[in-house]
């Protein structure tokens, strides 16, 4: 599958639940319900489709054009929720995220060629009504190659909205992937300044990054 063919799935995925209602993005949802997942970002376009089985086990199927790298990955994902404080006021969850699969593309090297690759990642958040805070670790590895990345974000929210109605935040998220050749056009540091709506089961953000890129994440559960 082209990369152009994956931009294209993931903008769809995206189009196609813009007119849906709006949920908070959480890797492992409530047992037995489906999320889908698009992420339309500076440097990846990511579809990922995945079941929830336990209050704390999802396991999906995710395709993510890397175009810094020039390939794309396929393959299995493991989300699994490994701790979670509930306060009177606010929640904070630990995640572990781990997936294995192919990567297919030429690696800017013209030669198109598949690898092994897969990821680990560890996701915490922390928040109230009010105030969000987020941060992710991770590896990313395909044969031969072995890629850190980390991200993090902060949002306020300027009104307390009741369950059920529009929630409005707004949001920075910072993105640092030290092993990218910023000669191919990456960058190794990009700051996005994002706005993000949920209703219901759906969840939209929208936002545009310092290097020029736009952002259009969406979250549909069922």
């Amino acid at each position: 599958m082209s990369s152009r063919l994956v931009r294209a799935l993931c903008a769809l995925g995206a189009a196609a639940g813009f007119s849906l209602t709006i949920s908070e993005a959480r890797p492992v949802s409530y047992p037995e319900a489906w999320t889908v997942q698009t992420f339309n970002e500076a440097e990846r376009n990511a579809l990922l489709i995945h079941y929830t089985t336990t209050p704390k086990a999802a396991y999906g199927l995710r395709i993510e054009d890397r175009g810094y790298d020039d390939h794309v990955f396929y393959g299995g994902q493991h989300n699994r929720l490994l701790k979670r404080w509930n306060a009177p006021d606010s929640q904070a969850n630990l995640y572990l995220k781990l997936g294995a699969g192919v990567a297919a593309g030429d690696f800017n090297t013209g030669d198109t060629e598949s690898k092994a690759a897969g990821f680990a990642q560890i996701a915490a958040d922390w928040e109230n009504r009010h105030v969000f805070f987020s941060a992710a670790a991770g590896t990313y590895a395909v044969e031969g190659a072995m890629m850190t990345e980390q991200s993090a974000r902060i949002g306020v929210a300027p009104y307390a909205a009741e369950f059920g109605a529009l929630h409005t935040w707004v949001m920075v998220q910072v993105d640092h992937r030290p092993e990218v050749d910023e000669t191919l056009g990456a960058e190794e540091l990009t700051v996005t300044p994002l706005l993000r709506f949920f209703k219901g089961p759906a969840l939209m953000e929208i936002g545009y990054s310092s290097n020029d890129e736009p952002l259009f994440n969406f979250t549909y559960r069922f």
